[in-house]
Order: structure tokens, then C-alpha cells, then sequence
């Protein structure tokens, strides 16, 4: 009886064992089959998405067509490039105004040069550099020194621009009939005082006290009409049933002006009472002052194209046209804006 006792232990086992295999297959809650049939479930999920997307775009796509086709803008990058010029205006007017002298100087020399050149391509003969280098002394005059300094700079202005036409005219010696230089000298003259003129104004009512509040103001305001005249046209004024001025501009309907009363006078009021400070009916003669004003500053650059046989005044600004096309409104508002301020900051609330 020399046997070793025994000791209690066992062989050690495998974990990876059949044993051990079969739970973890059996605890598996997908099988290969199960596999196959979720992933042809999220086939079809995303395809059938695919299609509905594909059927939105479509729609989408036929719809901003109709409008291009009724309005002639693309309405997408349209879009787009509002929202874009509105963030940079906004920030520069609410962190640091000055920089919005810059903005308004670049929209200035814009508008000059397509303006300028849309009107070299009809005949006329425009001087482009005196115009440019008198408009920036009118932004500056009109930020910095003050209403009286900028009235004397504007006369200076309007005679620099009709003198450096005459002195040109000489030495040019072609032989032009006396009528075109005259009407070359009221060209020049106009040039000068619709685009930097009316944008030094501007700038005069942003050097005002809380003034970059009423320049922001006055600037939504004439989006807000826009864009009311642009909804309530598509909307009720389908086919142009009552144009407007139907010889100057037949896309312009009673319908799409209704459209702009009501959206100004609702934005001048929330203005007024929320932005600048003045009670909310005076927000509401804000709005119908500057509503008349954008009103016919638009159909004024109107007129101005039909004379001139183009339908914008270039191709600067996708889906919108050139820059005076979006300032047609915006620059004879700024006058009004800076006469309301005169007249309607003063009553305002604390």
C-alpha cells in the first residue's frame, strides 16, 4: 500500500474549448442569416431616403425655376449672398461703426464703376477717376467733419467732376457736338450725386449719436420691403395682374407693394420700440418714409436701365445683378433716414 495520496487537483482546462465556443455561440444574438437581413434592411432604408431626397430636390429645383423664370433671379445664391453682405454690415455697425465706412466706401466704388460703364457702353463719356477720389473726400467729409463741411465738399465735388469733363473734352479735339458735352457734364454731375453723394449721406447719420443704430434700422427697413413686395408679388400678384408702372418696370405689382407697406410698417415699429428707443408710431412713420423712398429709388434705377437698354447694371453680385441694383432702394433712404433722426430722435423714450 505505497500509493501517493491524492491531492485534489485536476487537469486544467481549455477555455478555449468546445464547451466554452458552444455558450458564446449560443449567447450570439445575430446569426449569419441575421446579418444578411439587416443589411438589406438598411439598403432599402437608405435608398427609399435617397429617392425622398432625390424627389425634394426635384421639387425644389422645379420651384426656385418658376421663380427665376417670373422674377429673373436665382433664388438659392440670391439667398446666400444677402445673408452673407447682411453679417458683414451688421457686425460692422454693431462692434466697430467705422469699419462700416470701409463697406459703404467699397459699395461706393462699385457703384461707380458699373454705373460708369454702363453708361461709356451707351456713349456717354465719364470720367471714372475724379469721380472715385471726389466721392472718398465725400465719405470722409461726411463721417469725420461734419453736415456743413460735407455740403461745401459736395459743391466742390459736382464742379471737379464738370470741369475735369470740359478740360478732357479739349484736349481730346474730336470734334463732338456741343449737346453731347453738355449732356457728358450733366452726366458727371448725376454720377457724383447719386452714388457717392447719397452714400456720404450715410455716413453722416452714422456719425450721429447712437447713429449706427438708425443706419441699421433704415437699412432693414428697405430689406423688409423688399422682401415684402418680393413674397406678397409671387403670392397674389401672379401674371402682373395690377402692375404698378407697367412702361418702367412690369414685374412691379400693387399686390408685391402691399406686400412691402406691410412689412415695413410692422419692422418700423418693432425698430422703434426695440432698437431705437423712440415710441412705436414714430417707428411706423419711419417705416412709410422709407418705403416711399426705396419705392421710388427702385423704380427710378429702373427707368434708368430702360434708357439705357440693360436689364441689371452688371453680372457683380450672382442671383441679384450689380451693386446698384441691390443700392437702387437703399441709397435715396439714406436721406430720409438721416431727416427722421433729426425729426424723431428726439423723441425718444428712456
Amino acid at each position: 500500500m505505497s500509493d501517493a495520496p491524492e491531492t485534489g487537483e485536476s487537469e486544467p482546462v481549455d477555455p478555449t474549448g468546445p464547451t466554452r465556443r458552444t455558450d458564446a455561440a449560443r449567447r450570439s444574438p445575430i446569426t449569419g442569416e441575421g446579418v444578411t437581413a439587416i443589411e438589406s434592411q438598411l439598403r432599402a432604408m437608405r435608398s427609399d431616403a435617397d429617392q425622398r431626397i432625390a424627389h425634394a430636390r426635384a421639387e425644389f429645383d422645379q420651384a426656385n425655376e418658376r421663380i427665376k423664370q417670373r422674377t429673373g433671379r436665382d433664388l438659392i445664391v440670391a439667398t446666400l449672398i444677402g445673408v452673407g453682405i447682411g453679417v458683414i454690415v451688421i457686425a460692422s455697425l454693431i462692434f466697430i461703426k467705422w469699419l462700416f465706412v470701409l463697406f459703404a466706401a467699397a459699395a461706393m466704388v462699385l457703384g461707380v464703376l458699373e454705373f460708369s460703364r454702363a453708361l461709356q457702353v451707351s456713349g456717354r463719356r465719364v470720367d471714372v477717376v475724379p469721380q472715385l477720389i471726389m466721392g472718398f473726400l465725400l465719405l470722409l467729409s461726411g463721417f469725420f467733419l461734419g453736415p456743413w463741411v460735407h455740403w461745401i465738399t459736395t459743391l466742390v465735388a459736382v464742379v471737379v467732376v464738370i470741369v475735369w469733363r470740359l478740360v478732357a473734352q479739349m484736349f481730346a479735339s474730336d470734334g463732338r457736338a456741343h449737346i453731347e458735352v453738355i449732356g457728358d457734364v450733366l452726366v458727371a454731375s448725376f454720377v457724383q450725386l447719386y452714388v457717392p453723394f447719397l452714400t456720404s449721406v450715410a455716413m453722416i447719420l452714422l456719425a450721429q449719436p447712437r447713429g449706427e443704430w438708425w443706419v441699421l434700422a433704415f437699412l432693414i427697413l428697405a430689406v423688409a420691403a423688399d422682401t415684402g413686395a418680393y413674397v406678397s408679388g409671387l403670392t397674389f400678384g401672379r401674371g402682373g395682374r395690377h402692375p404698378m408702372a407697367p412702361r418702367i418696370s412690369p414685374k412691379k405689382t400693387w399686390e408685391g407693394f402691399a406686400g412691402a407697406c406691410v412689412a415695413a410698417l410692422v419692422a418700423g415699429a418693432l425698430l422703434a420700440a426695440f432698437m431705437l428707443q423712440v415710441p412705436w408710431w414714430a417707428g411706423l412713420i419711419f417705416g412709410a418714409v422709407v418705403l416711399a423712398t426705396a419705392t421710388v429709388g427702385d423704380l427710378g434705377e429702373s427707368m434708368l436701365k430702360r434708357d439705357l437698354g440693360i436689364k441689371d447694371m452688371s453680372s457683380w453680385l450672382p442671383g441679384h445683378g450689380g451693386v446698384l441694383d441691390r443700392l437702387d432702394s437703399i441709397l435715396p433712404s439714406a436721406t430720409a433716414a438721416l431727416v427722421m433722426f433729426y425729426l424723431l430722435a428726439p423723441l425718444g423714450v428712456s
